[in-house]
């Protein structure tokens, strides 16, 4: 079964990555069973090189102790699932049900471009794998606060190259690029076979380019939640985190009834930080299987947001 590993975070990105492999023994794997890297980085070409693992590299503003500047998240399988080589030194690999891939950027053209150019890519990498962009189950992009009056541009092109059933997504605010130039990083997932939207009855969706979620296999990944209510698409609880967190958690479990969530992922902004701790202990009541990764973003797409949470589960 294919495990995910709380993030790590610190100040030396060696001792992060120990720290992480330390973690990842403590859960019965070794090196050789990794399938995927998180890196977590806070400054342009902050990224380590990781030799035959796809690897995200993911800009964030900072995480919740706020010494720290580079953070580690490590997805494991049973031998390393199926590695495919992508032809130009990178690779991806095939593990249960999904199928990981490494970030994608680029540095030329505007903003939709720049965003039409990462899924042509993808979908580049996931011919490797005998897949289009119709396989993808999620889709998770980095863009900076100053694009957020540009952001809906990103939907033509989501509309002209995914689906039919289209992807989890999930839209992050951080103001370091991960390469200067870039207005746009994208981090994908796919998956294996046919794939089901799942969707608790909310119409807003009918209109969108992603889904609330997506199943492959087994493995429910799910879009990113803020403190949105689906039926008036009005943010609610401006100003409260805890209240906020608790909303989206609700609506969590509105998508996922009868699955395991394993892996919670949370964007907090700097407006939230001061509240985050006391998160812990109700996330934990909630869901007690799952690894928790937690940065800090610059903003949400929402100005009134101040969390947004991005799921995995296992159907039960």
């Amino acid at each position: 079964m294919t495990t995910y590993l709380p993030g790590v975070s610190g100040t030396d990105p060696g001792a992060v990555y120990a720290a992480a492999v330390r973690q990842l023994a403590d859960a019965g794997f070794g090196p050789d069973d990794i399938v995927h890297v998180t890196q977590y980085v806070t400054r342009a070409g902050g990224a380590v090189d990781v030799h035959r693992v796809p690897v995200s590299v993911v800009p964030v503003a900072g995480f919740p102790d706020p010494a720290h500047t580079f953070g580690v998240e490590l997805v494991a399988h049973p031998g390393g699932g199926t590695v495919i080589d992508t032809g130009d030194g990178g690779v991806l690999r095939i593990a249960g049900d999904l199928v990981h891939l490494p970030s994608v950027h680029t540095t030329t053209g505007e903003f939709r471009d720049q965003y039409r150019w990462c899924l042509t890519r993808i979908g580049e990498l996931l011919a490797h794998a005998g897949l289009g962009l119709d396989a993808l189950v999620s889709t998770t992009d980095f863009t900076a606060t100053a694009t957020r009056a540009e952001y809906p541009r990103c939907g033509r092109p989501r509309r002209e190259l995914l689906g039919p059933v289209f992807p989890g997504a999930a839209g992050i605010l951080v103001d370091t690029p991960v390469a200067a130039g870039a207005a746009v990083s994208i981090a994908a997932l796919a998956g294996l076979g046919p794939l089901r939207p799942v969707n608790p009855g909310w119409a807003r969706y009918d209109t969108l380019t992603y889904q609330p979620g997506v199943v492959a296999g087994n493995t429910l990944v799910m879009s990113g939640f803020g403190a949105l209510d689906p039926a008036t698409q009005l943010a609610v609880h401006d100003g409260d985190l805890v209240a906020q967190a608790a909303f989206i958690y609700d609506n969590i479990d509105l998508v996922a009834p009868d699955a395991r969530v394993t892996r919670i992922l949370e964007y907090v902004t700097p407006a939230g930080l001061a509240d985050y701790d006391k998160l812990a202990a109700m996330r934990t009541e909630r869901y007690p299987d799952a690894a928790v990764t937690s940065v800090v973003c610059s903003a949400l797409l929402r100005p009134e947001f101040l969390i947004e949470v991005v799921p995995t589960a296992v159907l039960a």
